[in-house]
């Protein structure tokens, strides 16, 4: 593999995955035109630095060499003989402290989840992912492990568990969890130990670096605001914490450290677990020396020496290696192994999961959840077109050796319904309108759909009214970094409650008559028939809309593996085909709040979800069999 330098030019590094997207990520958050890249492909990359040193302060595009020069280029070509269950599957996230309070504490717990079983089963849910219910002081909703072997008390025991992973199988459902391992909370043993003894066996599981209480390592900042180094008295060290302070980050350099987290995997796989959803999994390898971080990608992504752990040095070697030591069953079987990579886009996604490279089976692209320069803490309208040309643009630049996940939702984002129509919730027939289209695009796009609780019943954003009403440590943390910043209250909050986790964490709704107030984040919003009790009882609902869908899906394997291509795509519509040789159907969306023509279609096709008029209403879906190919 050559070296990139400052004489090598754009259309070079642009060659390579993470070069491609590293470029198109700094097209996203500066908002510059799509075609800019293309534009300057002959430059070579010393010129472009010195053209744009004013802005950026210069050495951008050493920085952009430096990650690239250390990543083997190869992607995965040919895919699997046959798709693996995950492929095919519909995939139901639980936030266990939201979900079920089985016994009225105001926080959900296992045996909640338990009961709902059959609710999920009667979904059509193939496989439950749940997020952390490993022991934590809850700092950070359990991303804050204090032992991987035991479970929070107030979520319940491995006998629950074990009765949980016993009934979701029973059920023909596969179960998933949550593997935290970029970091753990300071009370885990292993953190506890090397501040007691710097220089004993634990001494290295942990970046603990030697200086002085007023200057900190490098400049890194912490994704929950300020630095992301906190000063351990005890120890006379610093340690590094990307998250909170409370989460210290492991060392992955150390195979000690890599050992462990294989045998915790093999622990949980051999007790019946079908995999992991790892956390912010890419960021396990830092660069040796932890050097400072380029102010300008500092400014531009908000977190300073993002670069120098977003795709590091040894991150394929890691990931290989707990496949092989963790992942991989006695018999050769291997658990689903699924990222959470933020940052990484669609070529270097393909780096991290393609089939032959064999280490994550799929990765979370977040790209999908804002467009070029927005964040979540932007207050805007999301453009379901936005969401189309994504999903139709990864899909195209990837091979049988790739797959996508699709989601919308999870418990870190604010409710999708909520981003494309805001006033929603003064709305239901939009508000319903909406969350099928969502519903109807992801389910029957080529890929493995990921539903968050709530999703299926059209959830919106909650009327929270001051910070006070939060939870979250990110949100509270970040109104205060604002607040001191200088700006108003009124300002601070407006971009808390635009993007606050928070909005995806309050309890599942049931009931109609379901009371939360005593809950450990009450729920405020209240609309009549949006609870899972009145939407099981109407064929029109959303949540009928779901089951529909995941039945129709489940039934023909032309909507989940089969080919996609895309007939027209515009600001206004969206319409595709899925077929393989079982079937083909025709998928028709209006993309946007007002009737729009129906775009012609030159087979025929019979509606099987929604009709086929001249006219699409407003945020319109169907869903067709075709009978004459066009």
């Amino acid at each position: 593999m050559s070296e990139f330098s400052r004489n090598s030019r754009l259309r070079d590094i642009m060659q390579h995955p993470l070069g491609r997207d590293v470029v198109d990520k700094l097209v996203l958050h500066t908002a510059a035109p799509r075609w800019l890249p293309e534009a300057l492909a002959g430059m070579r990359l010393g010129t472009i630095d010195k053209l744009s040193s004013r802005v950026t302060g210069g050495g951008l595009m050493d920085v952009l060499a430096g990650m690239v020069n250390r990543i083997s280029p190869e992607t995965s070509i040919e895919g699997p003989d046959l798709h693996p269950w995950w492929r095919s599957a519909v995939f139901y996230q639980v936030y266990p402290r939201s979900f079920a309070d089985s016994d009225g504490d105001g926080l959900g717990d296992i045996r909640g989840v338990i009961a709902k079983l059959d609710y999920l089963a009667e979904l059509g849910v193939d496989c439950v992912w749940l997020s952390p219910i490993f022991d934590s002081p809850g700092r950070d909703m359990g991303y804050d492990v204090r032992d991987y072997r035991a479970i929070m008390a107030e979520m319940g025991t491995l006998d629950d568990v074990d009765a949980l992973i016993a009934g979701c199988h029973e059920r023909g459902m596969k179960i998933i969890l949550d593997l935290v391992v970029n970091h753990t909370s300071a009370e885990h043993e292993w953190f506890r130990r090397p501040v007691a003894d710097p220089d004993g066996e634990y001494g290295d599981y942990y970046f603990l670096v030697d200086g002085t209480p007023d200057a900190p390592p490098n400049n890194w900042q912490s994704f929950f605001s300020g630095p992301a180094w906190t000063w351990i008295p005890e120890a006379g060290k610093w340690a590094l914490h990307l998250f909170d302070d409370s989460q210290m980050d492991l060392n992955w350099r150390n195979p000690r450290v890599r050992e462990e987290v294989a045998d915790i995997v093999a622990w949980w796989v051999d007790r019946g677990i079908d995999g992991f959803r790892m956390d912010v999994i890419n960021y396990i390898s830092k660069t040796d020396g932890l050097p400072d971080g380029h102010p300008f990608v500092g400014e531009l992504l908000e977190f300073t020496g993002i670069e120098h752990y977003l795709y590091g040095p040894e991150l394929d070697e890691y990931l290989a290696e707990l496949r092989s030591e963790g992942f991989t069953r006695p018999d050769g079987s291997v658990a689903v192994m699924i990222g959470e990579t933020p940052g990484i886009g669609v070529q270097a996604g393909r780096l991290l999961s393609g089939w032959s490279r064999r280490q994550l089976d799929l990765i979370f692209n977040f790209d999908v959840l804002e467009p070029p320069g927005r964040t979540r803490w932007h207050d805007y309208a999301y453009d379901p077109a936005y969401l189309a040309r994504f999903w139709a643009d990864y899909n195209a630049r990837i091979g049988e050796g790739d797959w996508v996940s699709l989601f919308v939702e999870n418990h870190d984002n604010p409710r999708i319904v909520s981003k494309i129509a805001p006033h929603a919730g003064d709305d239901p027939e939009v508000r319903v309108a909406v969350a099928k289209l969502v519903a109807t695009m992801q389910l029957t796009m080529r890929g493995t759909p990921f539903i968050y609780q709530g999703q299926e019943l059209g959830a919106i954003n909650e009327p929270f009214r001051s910070v006070e009403d939060l939870r979250d440590v990110e949100s509270v943390n970040r109104y205060g970094a604002l607040r001191a910043k200088g700006r108003s209250d009124d300002e601070a909050w407006a971009e808390i409650l635009a993007g606050s986790r928070d909005h995806a964490r309050t309890p599942m709704r049931w009931t109609e008559d379901q009371d939360d107030s005593g809950a450990w984040l009450p729920r405020l919003e209240d609309t009549p028939g949006f609870s899972a009790e009145a939407q099981m009882e109407d064929p029109l609902s959303v949540w009928s809309w779901y089951r529909e869908l995941i039945t129709l899906r489940r039934e023909h394997s032309a909507l989940k593996t089969g080919r996609l291509e895309v007939l027209e795509l515009t600001k206004h519509v969206f319409v595709y085909i899925r077929r393989d040789p079982g079937s083909s159907w025709l998928i028709e969306l209006n993309l946007t709040g007002k009737p729009r023509t129906r775009p012609p279609f030159s087979g025929e096709a019979t509606p099987v979800f929604g009709d086929r008029g001249l006219t699409m209403g407003p945020w319109e879906s169907s869903i067709s069999r075709v009978t004459v190919e066009p």
